[in-house]
C-alpha cells in the first residue's frame, strides 16, 4: 500500500462544520455522550474524558465506572454515574467512549465486546486498544461493525495493534497510521507530534497544532472526550476527530501563549481552553 501524502489540518479546513446554536435550543438537541471505563484506582481517566465531553458542548453525559464506590463527581455534579450497561445503551444521537481506565478485568473485556455490538459510534482509547491488541474475537467483532469506529492510539498501543514496537511505528507514522485504518476497517488518530487522522478510503490529514505541554497525564482521555462531544453534536466521527484533535492542540498552545505552560500543564486546563476556543470558532462561521 503506497503511503499517501498527509493533507494538513488548517482552521480554514473546519470552517462550517458546526453552526451556531439557535435560540431556541435545548440539550436534547446536543446529542449523548456513554463513557465507559474508570475502574478502580483509575476513575480519573473516565472523568477527565467525560468532563471533556460536557464542556465541549454534549447534551447528555453518561459515565458508566467500574468502580461502584463512586456515585457523582464533585467537580461536575452535572455528570451521571451509571453501571457501565447503562452507559452503553443510549439512544441515538450519542457517541461511545470505552477504555480510559479501563483495565483488563473480564468486566472490561465484556464491556468492550458489548460496545463493539451496539449501533452508536464508538471511539475506543487506552486499555480498549490494549484489549483489542490481544482478543482475536473482539478484533473480528470490531471489523463486522456497520456503525462507524475510531481508534485513537499512542505509538506504543499502535505497535501493539500491529505487533510491533514503537520505534518501528515512529519510523514511519504516515505509512502505520493507514496500515491500521485498512487493516480494522475504521478511522485512525495515530497521536503524537504531528498526530495523523487515517480513514479505511484511504484520506490522510496531519494536525499542526500542539507543543510538549501536552506531554501529560490525562490528554489523551480528554481529547477522546471532546471528539465524542462533537460527534454527539451531529459531526460524522471521521469529522470529529479531524476537528477535535486540532482544537486540542491549538488550546495548548493559546496557553503556551500566555505563559501558562508547557511545564504543568494540566488536562483540565486545555479542556477548559478548548471550550473557549470551540465557541470563538463556531460564532466565525
Amino acid at each position: 500500500m503506497a503511503t499517501v501524502v498527509p493533507i494538513d489540518i488548517r482552521p480554514d479546513t473546519l470552517r462550517g462544520w458546526l453552526k451556531p446554536r439557535p435560540a431556541d435550543s435545548h440539550k436534547g438537541d446536543f446529542g449523548r455522550v456513554g463513557v465507559v471505563g474508570g475502574a478502580p484506582g483509575m476513575a480519573g481517566a473516565a472523568l477527565l474524558a467525560a468532563r471533556a465531553a460536557l464542556w465541549l458542548g454534549a447534551g447528555r453525559v453518561y459515565v458508566g465506572l467500574l468502580d461502584n464506590r463512586i456515585a457523582a463527581d464533585p467537580v461536575m455534579p452535572e455528570l451521571m454515574i451509571v453501571p457501565p450497561e447503562h452507559a452503553l445503551a443510549l439512544a441515538p444521537p450519542a457517541c461511545l467512549v470505552l477504555g480510559p481506565g479501563l483495565g483488563h478485568s473480564g468486566t472490561a473485556r465484556q464491556c468492550l465486546a458489548d460496545a463493539l455490538r451496539k449501533p452508536l459510534p464508538l471511539l475506543l482509547d487506552a486499555d480498549g486498544l490494549n484489549l483489542l491488541a490481544r482478543d482475536a474475537e473482539l478484533q473480528t467483532l470490531l471489523k463486522q461493525r456497520q456503525a462507524s469506529t475510531l481508534l485513537t492510539p499512542h505509538p506504543g498501543e499502535a505497535g501493539r495493534l500491529l505487533g510491533l514496537d514503537s520505534q518501528t511505528v515512529q519510523a514511519d507514522r504516515p505509512g502505520y497510521a493507514q496500515q491500521l485504518a485498512e487493516r480494522f476497517g475504521c478511522t485512525i488518530v495515530l497521536k503524537g507530534t504531528g498526530s495523523l487522522v487515517a480513514t479505511p478510503d484511504g484520506q490522510l490529514w496531519r494536525n499542526a497544532t500542539g507543543n510538549p505541554g501536552l506531554a501529560s497525564a490525562g490528554m489523551g482521555d480528554a481529547l477522546a472526550g471532546m471528539i465524542a462531544a462533537l460527534a454527539a453534536q451531529g459531526l460524522m466521527l471521521e469529522r470529529a476527530a479531524i476537528y477535535a484533535t486540532h482544537l486540542h492542540g491549538a488550546a495548548a498552545d493559546k496557553l503556551v501563549a500566555a505563559g501558562e505552560g508547557p511545564v504543568g500543564l494540566s488536562a483540565s486546563e486545555v479542556t477548559r481552553a478548548a471550550r473557549g476556543l470551540l465557541n470563538a470558532w463556531t460564532l466565525a462561521g
